[in-house]
């Protein structure tokens, strides 16, 4: 686990004089710094027991002890630790010892604080690179198709335009839409757009974690804070310092957690679980939902305060279903990423597997029709999908649906749109009962399906499937 960089940073001073610490700290009272002091190594471990700190001083001669000795074990406990070792005796030999043991500078004394202070700036932005690197790795190492925003649906036009306008604010956003249908990529686009765009951008997905681990996730725990807290840990609000913090299904967000939030909202302000010191952080939130939060505050399932707080600004993502504009052009993107992906040979679809693809409902949204292009592709022995291999047996409904859609373009009687969703229901009816039946649980199909297993129990209800 790494740490991250802000305006104000975590500096531990390490040195057997407290003349020398004091001055030290005098350095840095006039920046935003916090100054923790140590007078020997074991007080320094203990430190770095409690605090996340970003940049130790630390003196050759301790006592009885060697600053050198203590470079080993700091980084052990905080790989991300820059070390400048302090010392009057100052020699080649040590210097390079120093560094070969991973300290990241040298600082002689008697210490000129305007050296210090422009030694510290050096070793955070030699920090900030260091994330810069890891997030263009992180973002060439991703490993699915981002779904495209561009799109020629008008409603999904005006919805990229809005993201892109209030990015530069730092409105929290709340983004709305059905499962799968995108909302962490918008979030992650409105980051991109931003002011903080060269800061972190981490995910909490509110239903994952029980209510005490997912506050530990969010806000960090000390030592000792729970069973099994055998060390001091970040939260996600700690690392993302600078950046954006997009909270997934914030429907699912505990009770017990939704005060705590709201204050960081309103005050920049949180505690780690077990530790009453206040902190503080700048960091943007973005949230997602696919539930009815009104209704939820309704119920009193849902703090009214924290929602208008989160949805100062509102997007809703549509439906694919309702973007049938976008599905042609996201399904040939899909094979396009997965035949390069899987080194086959795809090269298109057959005349009835783009008749599925257009007229199949998907449920899951863009998810769904992700996964049912990846494994189509994966499955594919010649060089065009088809249609038997996106839904089985539905594909003989979807081709029959499209061929009474064309009909109906002819007819006038106000049964016939009635009778093309009654075909597109029962194609999503025999593909969902198709792909249960050939799952080992109900998680696995849903995850076939790219939907969440809450849905696809609404979804099996809803058509009476067993």
């Amino acid at each position: 686990m790494s740490a991250d960089y802000s305006s104000s940073l975590e500096i531990l001073i390490v040195d057997d004089e407290p003349a020398v610490r004091e001055t030290l700290a005098l350095c840095f009272t006039d920046e935003e710094h916090t100054t923790h002091a140590a007078a020997n190594s074991t007080e320094a471990l203990q430190v770095l027991e409690r605090e996340i700190i970003d940049l130790a001083f630390v003196d050759l001669r301790l006592s009885d002890e060697s600053g050198l000795d203590l470079i080993s074990p700091l980084l052990e406990k905080a790989p991300w630790l820059k070390i400048v070792l302090m010392t009057a005796h100052a020699s080649v030999e040590t210097a390079v010892d120093a560094m070969r043991r991973g300290a990241s500078d040298y600082l002689t004394k008697p210490l000129d604080p305007q050296v210090v202070r422009i030694l510290a700036a050096r070793q955070e932005a030699v920090r900030r690179l260091e994330k810069k690197i890891e997030k263009l790795e992180e973002d060439i190492s991703r490993s699915s198709p981002e779904p495209l925003l561009e799109s020629r649906n008008p409603a999904m036009k005006r919805l990229v335009e809005m993201a892109r306008r209030v990015a530069t604010s730092e409105a929290s956003v709340l983004i709305r839409g059905e499962s799968g249908t995108g909302k962490g990529v918008l979030a992650r686009e409105i980051h991109a757009a931003s002011r903080r765009a060269d800061g972190p951008f981490s995910v909490i997905n509110c239903p994952s974690l029980s209510a005490e681990l997912l506050q530990s996730e969010l806000f960090g725990h000390v030592k000792g804070a729970f069973t099994g807290a055998v060390k001091t840990q970040p939260g996600k609000i700690d690392l993302t310092s600078g950046g954006t913090l997009f909270m997934d299904e914030i429907g699912d967000l505990p009770a017990q957690i939704q005060p705590k939030l709201l204050r960081f909202i309103q005050d920049r302000e949180y505690e780690r679980v077990g530790d009453p010191k206040p902190r503080r952080a700048d960091v943007r939130i973005l949230s997602a939902t696919n539930r009815d939060l009104e209704e939820m505050v309704e119920e009193n399932e849902f703090r009214e305060d924290l929602l208008y707080r989160l949805n100062v600004v509102e997007i809703t993502v549509p439906p694919l279903r309702e973007r049938p504009q976008d599905v042609e052009d996201l399904s040939e993107s899909f094979l396009r990423f997965f035949a390069a992906r899987h080194g086959r040979r795809v090269s298109g679809f057959t005349s009835a597997a783009q008749r599925f693809v257009v007229t199949y409902s998907w449920p899951g949204n863009v998810r769904e029709l992700q996964n049912a292009i990846e494994r189509a592709v994966i499955l594919c022995e010649s060089d065009h999908i088809g249609p038997e291999l996106l839904g089985g047996s539905t594909a003989e409904l979807a081709a029959a649906a499209s061929r009474e859609r064309s009909a109906d373009l002819n007819d006038e009687a106000s049964g016939a749109e009635d009778q093309t969703k009654r075909s597109l229901a029962e194609i999503e009816k025999s593909h969902i009962q198709s792909v249960v039946s050939s799952s080992d649980s109900l998680k696995e199909a849903a995850d076939t399906l790219g939907i969440s297993p809450t849905t696809l129990r609404r979804k099996r209800e809803e058509y009476g499937l067993d």
